[in-house]
């Protein structure tokens, strides 16, 4: 079975940092791609980084420059450091892996930000 397991999620001030962490259990050892995404209630889950199986990592355009995504030294884990964040960050994010057509993702961390 499956399972992507996110962890580092909580609440932080505005303009505070968090490191968010990915570690995924009963996948099939590969070369994965590896993203984040976020979500809040009421809206669609949206894209936040993704680094390929190879090549650089991309970002959406509302994060860039705050936050890197990386692989770190597992092939099967991912890590999203956020700085600098905002009020509008706040929101489950959730990591997914793939590769091949298949698609796993986890069942997500809540990040507050607030004062």
């Amino acid at each position: 079975q499956v399972q992507l397991v996110e962890s580092g999620g909580g609440l932080v001030q505005p303009g505070g940092s968090l490191r968010l962490s990915c570690t995924a259990s009963g996948l099939i050892f590969g070369n994965y791609a590896r993203a984040w995404y976020r979500q809040v209630p009421g809206k669609q889950r949206e894209f936040i980084a993704r680094v390929p199986s190879s090549g650089s990592p991309n970002y959406a355009d509302s994060v860039k420059g705050r936050f890197t995504i990386s692989r770190g030294n597992a092939w099967n884990t991912v890590y999203l450091q956020m700085n600098s964040l905002k009020p509008e960050d706040t929101a489950v994010y959730y990591c997914e892996m793939d590769r091949a057509g298949n698609v796993y993702w986890g069942q997500g961390t809540q990040v507050t930000v607030s004062s």
